[in-house]
């Protein structure tokens, strides 16, 4: 049972879902917009006895995620763009040594310092491996202060389900917003065994080591198999998308986190112009909705895709790698801060419904 809706800002949800879910330790560094996070949990885990590090730079604070993970807590770091590149080295040493941790990313517009406006041009970082190696994150995109809370929560179920880094990738928007969130009595907390956890011999034989160092090329590349594999069960097992509207459109509209939020007013504005829109979010932008993308592209009814980001054309290439040619994709995007409105989003289907080129 839910209780009754309160007023809370994204980050602090952010900071009070992980409380829920079983995090008593998290590591950060402040950078705006997601400082309240940081905020809150500096308030909130002296109440509770739990741990709380401002570090000295991000790079310290997610050596330090590295370490509480490998002890086999549930820990979590936020930050924002460019504390999130600082942080990638140790990323890329919690996806060798698989290691359950959230990691938060509250984008800001960039590339180098560049504001502290909303923006999405963290997708390639985040859905690619933004540290070395072949690894992957899943990355998890709320479109919802609601959303903020309960993704978070799955975050730490997957983090220790499948035993690497879970990303929340939200925007500076989203973060800095105020919603009613309804907080559940109860959470579904998923406890998983870690018997790898480095917590002292006890009566084990051997010491439990935690690396991700393997000079052997051999046993490394069996080592990078075993990853691949488990991938590959995520990939099968964990997307989450939304569909909207997809049965008689004739314009699909891919889009996540805020701009999915703007899109919706458009696809109403649209209907009323009779031009029927539809729209495929997706929730996890890795793994990617792919299939529901593909499988769209081929009905008869869709004539065209529209995707609607935060950046110069992110997410547009899986939406292309997905449609495969079937149907034209077209972009609309905006930069530095700026939000699409819904009269450009709507001027563009319009274009592409009277057939203008992509």
């Amino acid at each position: 049972m839910a209780q009754k809706r309160v007023l809370m800002k994204g980050n602090e949800v952010i900071a009070e879902a992980a409380l829920r879910a079983g995090c008593r330790n998290y590591f950060g560094y402040p950078i705006t917009p997601q400082t309240e996070v940081m905020h809150y949990m500096a308030k909130k885990m002296v109440q509770i006895g739990g741990n709380f590090v401002q570090a000295e730079s991000e790079v310290s604070a997610i050596n330090m995620v590295y370490g509480a993970a490998a002890a086999g807590a549930r820990v979590l770091t936020s930050s924002s763009s460019p504390g999130i590149s600082l942080k990638q080295e140790g990323i890329s040493y919690i996806a060798g040594a698989e290691l359950p941790a959230v990691v938060v990313n509250i984008v800001r517009a960039g590339p180098g310092l560049g504001g502290i406006q909303p923006a999405q041009g963290d997708y390639f970082q985040a859905t690619k491996g933004g540290g070395h190696g072949d690894y992957r994150n899943i990355v998890i995109a709320p479109a919802s202060v609601q959303e903020l809370y309960e993704l978070t929560v799955e975050a730490f179920n997957l983090a220790d389900k499948y035993r690497m880094c879970v990303m929340i990738l939200g925007d500076g928007t989203l973060g800095q917003m105020m919603e009613p969130v309804a907080f559940r009595d109860v959470e579904p907390i998923e406890v998983y065994e870690k018997p790898w956890a480095c917590t002292g011999r006890g009566e084990r034989k051997e010491h439990n080591t935690v690396t991700s160092i393997y000079i052997d090329p051999d046993v490394l590349e069996a080592k990078n198999r075993e990853l691949q594999d488990k991938y590959a069960v995520i990939e099968k097992d964990e997307v989450r998308y939304e569909a909207y509207g997809l049965e008689d459109a004739e314009i699909v509209i891919t889009a996540f986190s805020t701009c999915s939020r703007i899109s919706k007013n458009v696809i109403r504005q649209a209907a009323e112009m009779g031009i029927k829109v539809g729209m495929i979010r997706p929730i996890t932008l890795w793994p990617f909705p792919s299939k529901i993308i593909s499988d769209t592209a081929a009905m008869p009814n869709v004539k065209a895709f529209l995707d609607v980001e935060l950046n110069a054309g992110q997410m547009i290439e899986d939406v292309r790698l997905a449609v495969n040619g079937q149907k034209p994709v077209y972009f609309h995007g905006r930069m530095g801060g700026n939000l699409p409105t819904q009269k450009e989003i709507l001027d563009k289907i319009i274009e592409i419904h009277n057939g203008g080129n992509n």
